[in-house]
């Protein structure tokens, strides 16, 4: 499913109008995105958890010639998925 396909059934079953789920969606990726930018995590009981999780230093290989590289640490998105969610899944 993307994103206009999530939009499409978001507003068939809410009975809202397109236009105003988009808003609303791109509200909550623009309030998710901030909120990891910022550190915090976010949490939606029984759906999941988005959080920041630091990726430690290490060394790698360059692939054209074997080298050792150097790769940062880095901090990476990640989402938890919650006990509803889980067992909907199933």
């Amino acid at each position: 499913m993307n994103k206009t396909e999530l939009i499409n059934s978001i507003a068939e079953k809410s009975g809202v109008g397109k236009k105003e789920v988009e808003a609303v969606l791109n509200g909550f990726m623009d309030g998710v995105t901030e909120a990891l930018a910022g550190g915090d995590k976010v949490q939606l009981i029984g759906f999941g958890t988005f959080e920041t999780r630091k990726r430690a230093g290490r060394t790698g290989r360059n692939p054209q010639t074997g080298e050792p590289i150097n790769i940062a640490e880095s901090s990476v998105p990640a989402f938890k998925a919650g006990n509803k969610l889980k067992d909907a899944v199933k």
